[in-house]
């Protein structure tokens, strides 16, 4: 049925829809790799040139052709046997005595890459991890050595405060508007690799922090650049239309909400120690709650717990889905920006295509995709690969090669152990522990990937 009606359908269909603001030349390019010679074009020339692949067709493997079947195999498919990434992790001990993951890659060999190589910096999505999927196929390549096909570049992957094996040491957990621990993370990144050219990469809830840090920094990130997929945008709008609709409510909203669920569980122990915190009493609730809806979960936990105060704690979710939403703070980013999101993404329905009037920003939006899926078919019966690493890897090479901008942000000192930025003093973080080796989803079990 789907190859059918995938034949019927007029030329030109699955082309990404790409939605610009201005012309006007803003970007320094270099001529050619290596060149010293720079030249001055728009964002749409440096996308026209450096990102064929958003100019092609994405079509869905015919037994996926629905935005549902996309975001469902994300979830069960078999991703353990391609796209291979091992990690070094370290710890990062924050301020308020929370703890951050961050997994660099390629493992063992960060000394023999030059001291300038650019770096990814990537977001996971709500539960996830440097181990998922969607995260592994972009930092496969991008990380792999040149002489096996790769860009060569570092990968960083930023584990939310809990996730993927990362101990919860505070009364604070993480959410889609709170973008300090990453701010901190990028800090102690940017002094480790001073040379080095940053680059910003988030996925579904990492893509909305990574889009809130970039407008919240401006003209000072220490970024140069980001991408994001499958952003959550305006979480109000978008939660209206998830739960508003019920298999997307059964479904997803209650997906969502039951792994929220599992990973305080699976902290019940370290949380219950902050028993007199607005965060220790919450978790008996939380645990009580029958398959919750992510409202649910964001109504009792998220919304005391997802951030630092101020301005946590909201008087309801609807007020933390107010602050925390990035639809409305893309026209203050100052740095080459690349969103992807699909038209059939059955958990983000509501896309904010008019870009901000930011020329900084280009949107592109395929017509089939589902949630972090894309998946076209592959080269033999059955096999599907994701067509989405071939743009963003475009993307990737072209703002870290050609790309002419310099890395700002204000200057670093150490204070009592714990680095932090000259004239702020409310956040800063200090390596802690020895590090740790990454490889698999070893102790993700009960969780499910591809969110």
């Amino acid at each position: 049925m789907g190859l059918l009606f995938s034949v019927l359908l007029p030329a030109g269909y699955y082309l990404p829809k790409l939605y610009f603001h201005s012309p006007r030349p803003s970007l320094s390019v270099r001529t050619s790799l290596g060149s010293k010679e720079v030249q001055r074009i728009s964002l749409r020339s440096f996308v026209e040139s450096k990102c064929p692949s958003l100019y092609t067709e994405f079509r869905p493997a015919w037994w996926l052709y629905s935005g549902h079947l996309q975001t469902g195999y994300s979830v069960v498919g078999d991703f353990s046997k391609v796209d291979k990434v091992e990690y070094d992790r370290t710890f990062l001990r924050t301020l308020d005595g929370g703890t951050i993951g961050v997994d660099f890659t390629p493992s063992g060999d960060q000394d023999l890459l030059k001291d300038d190589t650019p770096i990814v910096v990537a977001l996971h999505g709500l539960t996830g991890g440097s181990h998922e999927a969607y995260v592994r196929t972009i930092l496969a390549p991008v990380c792999a050595p040149v002489k096996q096909g790769g860009l060569g570049y570092r990968g960083v992957v930023v584990n939310f405060r809990g996730c993927a094996g990362v101990p919860i040491t505070s009364p604070q957990l993480y959410s889609a508007g709170h973008t300090e621990d990453v701010r901190v993370a990028v800090m102690y990144i940017a002094r480790k690799y001073p040379k080095a050219p940053l680059i910003g990469l988030g996925f579904s809830l990492g893509a909305n922090v990574m889009t809130r840090y970039l407008a919240e920094e401006g003209q000072n990130s220490r970024l140069v650049a980001g991408c994001v997929l499958a952003c959550s945008w305006d979480l109000v709008k978008n939660g209206i239309a998830l739960d508003g609709h019920f298999l997307n409510h059964v479904v997803y909203s209650k997906a969502m909400g039951t792994n929220l669920q599992k990973l305080v569980k699976r902290h019940e122990a370290s949380l219950s120690k902050f028993s007199d915190h607005p965060v220790g009493k919450a978790v008996p609730k939380v645990l009580s709650l029958k398959t919750p809806a992510l409202i649910d979960f964001d109504e009792n936990m998220t919304r005391l717990a997802g951030g630092s105060s101020p301005p946590f704690p909201f008087p309801s979710a609807h007020e933390y889905y107010v602050w925390a939403s990035s639809h409305d703070v893309l026209g203050r980013i100052r740095v080459p920006f690349l969103a992807i999101s699909s038209e059939d993404d059955p958990i983000v329905q509501v896309l904010p295509v008019d870009t901000g009037e930011n020329e900084w920003v280009v949107f592109a939006v395929t017509k089939k995709g589902g949630h972090l899926g894309w998946f076209e078919a592959g080269s033999s019966f059955g096999e599907v690969q994701r067509w989405i690493r071939k743009p963003v890897v475009e993307w990737i090479r072209a703002v870290g090669q050609d790309l002419v901008m310099s890395r700002q942000g204000k200057p670093l000192h150490v204070v009592d152990g714990f680095l932090k930025e000259v004239g702020r003093d409310d956040i800063g973080c200090m390596e802690i522990g020895g590090r740790e080796h990454v490889v698999g989803v070893a102790g993700e079990e009960g969780l499910l990937a591809g969110l």
